[in-house]
């Protein structure tokens, strides 16, 4: 049973990465890309549940999202980038300074996302215009680090976690 209910958790947090991540979107002018609330679902999942939930939320909720929105190439990358965002905040929020200033561990998360993009996007159109798209990915990480610590203090409030 625990093991059903543990299943489900992840499925609707990934299904809510999907949609916030598809909805909620504003387009970023220095690349293509869009800042939107999937990040906030991921650092949630990543406090709530550790740094497990964080890595498949992030990565199968988000390369998801990219596949339904039409940037299927991306999928593979966000995977890895996203999941690792959501993995990287959730080990660091098992600190103690972590769970004091749960801003820092989602930073720390958008950067490396955002490193995670700047890299595979080297690979993709070269250095120069990868760097393009780097300030965007560090906003859209900051944005969801901002967005999920506000939720994360009500939701604590709320449910005593």
């Amino acid at each position: 049973m625990k093991k059903t209910k543990t299943l489900v958790t992840y499925a609707v947090l990934m299904a809510l990465t999907v949609v916030m991540t598809m909805v909620v979107q504003i387009p970023t002018p220095t690349s293509y890309g869009y800042l939107n609330l999937g990040d906030m679902v991921i650092f949630v999942a990543a406090f709530m549940l550790g740094k497990k939930a964080g890595f498949l939320v992030g990565g199968i909720g988000s390369a998801m999202a990219d596949i339904l929105l039409g940037w299927g190439a991306y999928a593979p990358i966000t995977f890895v980038a996203k999941g690792l965002e959501g993995f990287v905040a959730g080990l660091l929020m098992e600190t103690t300074w972590g769970k004091k200033l749960p801003f820092i561990p989602t930073a720390i998360g958008g950067l490396v996302m955002a490193g995670g993009y700047y890299l595979a996007e080297i690979f993709m159109y070269g250095a120069k215009a990868a760097v393009v798209n780097l300030p965007a990915n560090i906003m859209q990480g900051l944005f969801g680090a901002i967005a999920a610590t506000i939720l994360w203090r009500v939701l604590k409030n709320r449910l005593k976690v």
